[in-house]
């Protein structure tokens, strides 16, 4: 489980590295034929603008992955085991809604598009919608395997906030000589 775990978080990041790459090459190539020939790809453009939203929903996935979204868990990390488990649960829970909202909507609209066609490329608008679809089904099951852990005690007191908790010992700090340390 774990091995496929790794291999797909590795193609994910894959993924997220070969739209930011073709993204670049697209837009630093047709500024140079623009600038430098008086030309351009014509589709250049609206393909970086694909590109970009799928990285970015596919960062989505990864950053719900690695527990690296924006939070406030100040109250949360104060409370005891069992009440941040309680909190995690009634907080998963509005997230699977969420989840359920954008993944009906996607659907809806991917299925609208599929005889839409952009413009430039002349691919279907359901390529772009599509992301939705995947983004809302990869991170339902992260959530779910979240819960799995939290059911089965297999999760950690910092998995049970939804941002990355810093521990600091005071073994770790180093003072700094200038500031007149002891």
């Amino acid at each position: 489980m774990k091995g496929a775990g790794k291999a797909l978080n590795h193609l994910l990041n894959v993924f997220i590295a070969f739209t930011l790459a073709s993204m670049a090459i697209l837009v630093f190539g047709n500024v140079v034929l623009r600038y430098a020939f008086n030309s351009g790809i014509t589709w250049s453009e609206e393909m970086s603008r694909f590109l970009f939203v799928w990285m970015v929903f596919l960062g989505a996935i990864a950053a719900l992955k690695e527990n690296a979204h924006l939070g406030m868990d100040i109250v949360v990390n104060a409370l005891n085991r069992t009440w941040k488990k309680i909190f995690f649960i009634i907080s998963n829970i509005t997230v699977l809604y969420i989840l359920w909202l954008v993944l009906d909507g996607s659907w809806k609209m991917t299925v609208l598009n599929m005889v839409s066609k952009a413009p430039a490329t002349g691919l279907p608008l359901a390529y772009v919608y599509g992301i939705g679809i995947v983004m809302s089904i990869s991170m339902i099951l992260i959530v779910l395997i979240n819960f799995y852990k939290v059911i089965t005690n297999k999760a950690s007191d910092a998995e049970l906030t939804f941002t990355p908790t810093l521990e600091i010992h005071e073994a770790e700090i180093i003072e700094d000589p200038k500031k007149g340390g002891n």
